[in-house]
């Protein structure tokens, strides 16, 4: 007889998902309202605002192979601390700000921190704690992103208030005093706490228990995860789709102000807009993930992608910036989860870590590019529209990669002891 209890998995998926709200409230969901501040302040200009937020993701993919081997050998729960002291840390370094280096520098250090804590970290985590409702699990997990966005009317109004100065300080206080305890409760799997992936609780004396846990000869090793097609058809759709997302986030408020003509309290609202319409995404995709292909449902979303891109492109108006918000927020987070969950279902969660972190190599040149590209193509043209018109037919090759992602047989010649 066994004890009911809450499966320790969900506590995981809680406390990721409350680190997810600090990852996009206080830093990826905040820059665009950030950059509007100091171009105000310094007059920099758009390319010069959107480099450093193409540098924090330069960071982020070089440190990936490293920090996704680290997660596999040590757990995530170090390096989420360790993370956590370094995002507060970047951001009172961001409040003192004096020049362009000094901006560049301190972002610089804030992204380090907040991708040792970010999702590569907690992914890592949940993969292992969940198989049958894996897309469930991330699903709920990436929901916290989606809440980060809603209070950005909330870190606006911060800023307009108390100053962007002040606002990074309050931001270094809530890492230490939320994030740091969050962290704590991230275990990397489920034997730690005699569990099994999903919920069931074992009995270490039972000759059931040896059945139940994960057979590691089915997953793959990094270096026979890269010798597959469906690694590099993966790592392109999903490059794709973050550089849509990395554009997006870097220069949609700035699109929406200086282009559009709005305030940026009302395109604080788009953007909310554009995360209800995620957090709804999430939790449909969630769902869905754990009944029918994952594959098929992430190509519909990148359609979407490259349909909102135009609407975004090419009209101005209220209504059409509204439905581009409903489909680019609804795709954003209806394929979200999924695209970390089929790297599991593809490869495996013994080295789930170190296989993201050598795919996060590629994606970060698109993370990277997109933005630096969308914001040159808008300094020598005065709008966005062809940058735009690019990330839609990129949106559409993404869908095509995807397309081609089939499942990989793993070979392996298993010798008997």
């Amino acid at each position: 007889m066994f004890k009911k209890q809450i499966f320790y998995g969900w506590w995981v998926v809680v406390s990721a998902s409350g680190i997810s709200v600090l990852f996009a409230a206080l830093h990826i969901q905040a820059f665009g309202a950030y950059a509007v501040f100091l171009r105000d302040e310094y007059g920099w200009s758009l390319a010069l605002l959107s480099g450093a937020f193409a540098l924090t993701r330069i960071e982020s993919g070089l440190l990936g192979p490293i920090q996704g081997w680290a997660v596999d050998r040590y757990g995530p729960k170090v390096l989420l601390r360790i993370g956590m002291l370094i995002f507060a840390i970047g951001f009172i370094a961001f409040s003192r700000l004096d020049s362009l280096f000094a901006f560049y520098a301190s972002y610089f250090v804030i992204s380090i921190g907040a991708s040792l804590a970010g999702p590569l970290t907690t992914n890592a985590a949940i993969v292992n704690w969940f198989r049958k409702k894996r897309s469930r699990a991330l699903g709920i997990m990436q929901f916290g992103f989606s809440i980060g966005g809603l209070v950005i009317p909330i870190v606006v109004f911060s800023m307009d208030t108390f100053g962007w100065r002040n606002n990074a300080l309050i931001s270094a206080g809530i890492i230490l005093l939320i994030g740091l305890p969050l962290s704590s409760m991230i275990h990397h799997k489920p034997e730690d706490k005699d569990q099994v992936p999903d919920g069931m609780l074992i009995n270490k004396d039972e000759p059931e228990h040896e059945s139940m846990m994960i057979n590691e000869n089915e997953d793959f090793t990094a270096m026979e995860a890269l010798k597959t097609k469906a690694f590099w058809m993966l790592t392109i759709g999903h490059s794709s789709a973050l550089l849509i997302v990395s554009t997006i986030i870097a220069h949609l408020i700035l699109h929406l102000t200086e282009g559009g003509g709005m305030s940026i309290q009302s395109a604080a609202l788009i953007v909310s807009l554009m995360t209800i319409m995620q957090a709804i995404g999430q939790l449909i995709g969630a769902s869905l993930g754990d009944i029918y292909n994952k594959k098929i449902i992430i190509m519909i979303c990148m359609a979407m992608h490259c349909t909102a891109m135009l609407l975004l492109a090419f009209f101005d108006s209220t209504i059409t910036t509204v439905v581009f918000a409903i489909m680019h927020g609804f795709a954003w987070g209806t394929r979200g989860p999924l695209m970390m969950a089929i790297r599991a279902d593809y490869f495996g969660t013994k080295h789930y870590g170190t296989i993201m972190g050598f795919s996060s190599l590629g994606i970060t040149i698109a993370i990277t590019s997109g933005p630096l590209f969308a914001g040159y193509l808008a300094d020598i043209t005065g709008s966005y529209t062809t940058g735009f018109v690019i990330l839609a037919v990129l949106a559409g090759i993404g869908s095509i990669a995807f397309m081609l992602a089939d499942k990989p047989t793993l070979n392996r010649t298993i010798k008997n002891s």
